[in-house]
């Protein structure tokens, strides 16, 4: 949610926002009605302070009466017949601004709740991932000196990846992974969990079906509704796509202590995406799929910019160290306005080396968001003098699995079909060091 008070100084920013992010919401329209909506809610408050003053006039009039000669009586008297009359005709006003309201409220909200949170100045300008622009990169992609194979191969001649058997149970972009493949997968989970507890994150276990409020305050919804599962309850709930939303959500409605700041939360989850709009994109193999656990980290701390951008780095350093740790050849970019959330103020991805790919893949993203998840969840904390702010909130990927195994597979396979396994890996894998076809 935005600041309307920063969009009625300055609505051409927000107009400059919605067409950098490519999102379609009318500012202009969204201004009117919500100056309208002011407008309204200001004759209903004279209305109701007109009411409370009543009682006290008529009061006033006839102290005013007893006292009076009989010439001003009769007009006192008609004045206080006029007041007792008046609640009447205020009650049909108040009926009518009620009506008005309930037309326009939603109207504004549907609207409020479309428009993008502002990027930061140094954020390229560009139409979608193509004009990401790359900050550095680590490590170099393997030359190989033989023939490679892709993942998809590799899982199946190693008997660690039955993509046939998911599509049968569970249709397109679903999976099963077996023994080793496991075995890696859960591998690199432990890995960076274990790498955000020791740089003091604190771990929850959090719930992978949530309200709409979660969904809405983290601002997955309404614009990325197309996105999600969503289950037909009362009140509806959604699967999450991500931990972000139950570990963001986690203080909705509440006031936190500032000297409680920064908290520092992570948590591995399992995490639903429907893949609107890729049909026929990526359907083979373990680059996009319906069904995934993520490691997600997430921080909470003050309305300070330094402070928000000092952590926006420090979580993009985590993530690097897990890769860095697995050994996989990768590029930092910086992403474009037109692949940006509509809630990000800024956002670095993490693409690794992928060989079937032939190309640096996504597969970390870090994002900043100032105050626009936490006005949308009133989440807030106060000075020690008890003045209250927005807090700030952050998150980053600390690693997604499979579509890790990716790279892990590829990049570590051998001449004889074998694939290594890192050494970061092994203490969480029975210390094996090799994948080997079943026949092997």
């Amino acid at each position: 949610m935005i600041d309307l008070k920063q969009l009625r100084a300055d609505p051409e920013r927000y107009r400059t926002a919605a067409l950098n992010k490519r999102i379609d919401v009318d500012v202009d329209s969204l201004l009117e009605l919500e100056s309208e909506q002011r407008r309204l809610q200001s004759e209903r408050q004279r209305l109701l302070e007109e009411k409370n003053s009543i009682g006290k006039q008529i009061g006033q009039l006839a102290s005013q009466t007893k006292k009076a000669a009989e010439s001003e009586r009769a007009t006192l008297q008609a004045r206080m017949k006029e007041l007792r009359s008046r609640p009447t005709e205020l009650k049909k006003q108040e009926r009518a601004l009620d009506d008005e309201l309930a037309r326009i409220e939603p109207q504004v909200e549907s609207l409020l709740l479309r428009v993008p949170q502002p990027p930061d100045d140094e954020v390229p300008i560009g139409e979608d991932d193509s004009d990401n622009v790359e900050l550095r990169r680590w490590g170099e992609p393997r030359s190989f000196d033989f023939e490679p194979l892709d993942h998809v191969t590799l899982g199946q001649n190693l008997g660690i990846i039955d993509s046939s058997r998911g599509v049968k149970l569970a249709g397109a972009r679903s999976y099963f992974l077996r023994g080793a493949g496991v075995l890696m997968h859960q591998a690199v989970l432990r890995l960076a969990f274990d790498t955000m507890l020791g740089r003091g994150f604190e771990p929850l276990s959090v719930p992978a079906i949530v309200r709409e409020r979660a969904m809405q305050g983290t601002g997955y919804l309404p614009i990325g509704r197309d996105q999600c599962y969503a289950m037909e309850e009362d009140p509806i709930c959604f699967l999450i796509g991500t931990a972000e939303v139950s570990l963001t959500a986690y203080h909705m409605d509440e006031i936190l202590d500032e000297s409680d700041l920064p908290r520092r939360y992570v948590a591995v989850s399992p995490c639903y995406r429907r893949e609107a709009g890729t049909y026929g994109k990526d359907t083979a193999g373990l680059y996009r799929i319906h069904q995934f656990e993520k490691v997600e980290q997430v921080v909470v701390c003050r309305d300070d910019e330094a402070e928000s951008r000092a952590w926006h780095e420090k979580i993009l350093d985590n993530a690097e160290t897990v890769v860095k740790a697995l050994e996989l050849p990768y590029r930092v970019v910086h992403v474009c306005t037109g692949d940006l959330g509509q809630g990000q103020v800024a956002k670095y991805d993490i693409e690794t080396w992928m060989p079937s790919r032939d190309a640096y893949c996504e597969t970390h993203s870090a994002s900043r968001f100032y105050d626009f998840q936490t006005r949308r969840l009133a989440l807030r904390y106060r000075e020690e003098s008890g003045r209250t702010h927005f807090c700030h909130t952050l998150n980053n990927t600390v690693i997604a699995s499979p579509r890790i195994l990716i790279p892990l597979l590829e990049l570590n396979q051998n001449s004889d079909g074998s694939v290594s396994v890192p050494l970061a890996l092994r203490p969480y894998m029975g210390d094996l060091d090799r994948i080997t076809p079943p026949s092997a």
